[in-house]
């Protein structure tokens, strides 16, 4: 019975070691915050004139002057029909980068205010004037008049690691200098809205008035702005995102010289690469970004980029999947001449490009006849060829076929639908049924090949494999 008790005691000890050493591992925030606590700022803003908004239903208000108001402009959009404020206003975060009052913070945090006040820690209110703000990346750079001011250390999201704890101070529903913890979950994370950031992914607690507050790593450095979250509900669900430092500063640079941002321009449609369609490339695994369709007149096109190519590296950078892309063609220098490796027929192949400016009426510039239809057994389609009225409406086709029928079954299986405009099978491009009929029934059985359509006025590669 002694011996018993004796192991008992024993066992209780190393248990006790054991969550002591536990705890011992997990981190100290308090110094990390000490230090910089003071370099945090609340934002807020104050639009009288607000416009006309819509969005949600009639008679639903959010009152004015809450962190609410923030929150729902930014999460949800508008906030509701014919509903016309005398005087708007909204809450954020923001840090100060440097002495002399330059103040980061997010674009949709001041969008349209009128008046911007800035307040520190030592309850100091300071009215900020925007130097200038970039809806694409939601970063925005005000100004205070005010000098000896404490600044955050800058930091690259370069060095952080998925599993890394980071540390959020903001203003969470006008909380002054909330402080919550997590790490990171995910890097490069690429959202629908944003083509131009690839965001930190982080578990850390963000709610509204977070947005456009810091993101510490353990020493003490800003790596990232705190700017948006995934949720159903509309409350912290577990997944948030900041804009990495490095674009932050691209900006800033950007902002300070000029008032506005430029980014590059490849002048490139790309998607993902699926198993079928590397296997349809000759690739050993699915990865790079394929090009599914090359701009009239851009600069990819002056420098040979064909649809079909999969850019595998740009830049010296690795292209893991098509959202990596626009991010660092976007951060290139107008001008500059970059090394782009794709994979062409099977082969690596070096192009070099010189990277052209992204204007407004580029983005703007980012559909079927009398005629009788012909089943394509093999594919489980039925086609037709495109009337002259057609071809008139379809910019960038000459001639080509539509899919006009979709039976259930292989062609189904591969996403193609009815509307659909078949460009390309392979390197064969599709002028009419008569050529669409003799490639397909040249297609060896068992082996995926890409098929190139349009739908919707976008280009859209699919795999399909055919079998007798």
């Amino acid at each position: 019975m002694f011996v018993y008790k004796r192991l008992t005691f024993l066992f209780c000890i190393v248990l006790l070691l054991v969550a002591q050493s536990a705890i011992a591992q997990l981190p100290d925030f308090t110094k990390l915050v000490k230090q910089n606590s003071a370099a945090v700022v609340n934002v807020s803003t104050t639009q009288k004139k607000a416009e006309m908004e819509q969005g949600l239903p009639d008679g639903m208000q959010i009152p004015e002057g809450t962190p609410f108001d923030d929150f729902f402009r930014h999460f949800f959009g508008d906030r509701g029909r014919g509903f016309q404020p005398r005087e708007a206003k909204s809450l954020g975060s923001g840090f100060i980068i440097s002495e002399d009052g330059y103040v980061l913070t997010n674009h949709h945090v001041v969008r349209n205010a009128d008046e911007i006040i800035v307040r520190l820690q030592d309850r100091r209110e300071l009215e900020a004037k925007l130097i200038g703000s970039d809806e694409r990346s939601d970063i925005a750079l005000l100004k205070v008049n005010a000098d000896d001011l404490p600044v955050v250390k800058i930091g690259s999201e370069k060095s952080l690691e998925v599993g890394e704890w980071v540390l959020a101070i903001g203003s969470p529903f006008g909380f002054d200098h909330s402080v919550t913890a997590g790490i990171v979950s995910a890097m490069g994370r690429s959202l629908p809205s944003d083509n131009y950031v690839s965001f930190i992914q982080t578990d850390v607690a963000i709610n509204p008035g977070n947005s456009g507050g810091p993101l510490f790593n353990l020493d003490g450095q800003v790596v990232g702005i705190n700017s948006q979250i995934y949720s159903r509900t509309g409350g912290f669900m577990g997944l948030s995102f900041a804009i990495p430092m490095s674009v932050a500063m691209n900006v800033v640079e950007q902002l300070k010289s000029s008032g506005q941002v430029t980014r590059g321009w490849l002048g490139v449609q790309v998607q993902d690469v699926t198993r079928e369609l590397a296997e349809s490339f000759g690739m050993n695994r699915p990865h790079g970004a394929l090009v599914a369709r090359v701009l009239s007149d851009s600069p990819a096109e002056k420098a040979g980029f064909r649809v079909g190519d999969v850019i595998v590296s740009f830049n010296g950078h690795n292209i893991e999947t098509s959202a990596a892309l626009p991010p660092l063609v976007g951060m290139t220098t107008v001008g500059e001449r970059t090394e782009v490796t794709v994979i062409r027929q099977k082969r690596e192949k070096k192009l070099s490009v010189s990277i052209g400016k992204l204007s407004a009426e580029v983005e703007k510039k980012f559909s079927t006849g009398k005629t009788n239809s012909e089943s394509i057994d093999r594919l489980g389609i039925s086609v037709k060829a495109l009337s002259e009225e057609q071809l008139k409406e379809l910019p960038n086709i000459e001639q080509g076929v539509v899919v006009s029928r979709v039976d259930s079954g292989l062609a189904r299986n591969a996403g193609i639908q009815r509307g659909d405009i078949i460009l390309r099978i392979q390197n064969e491009e599709i002028k009419n049924v008569r050529i669409l009929k003799k490639v397909v029934k040249n297609l060896v059985s068992g082996k995926s090949v890409a098929l190139l359509v349009q739908r919707r006025g976008s280009p859209v590669f699919l795999a399909i494999k055919v079998d007798d």
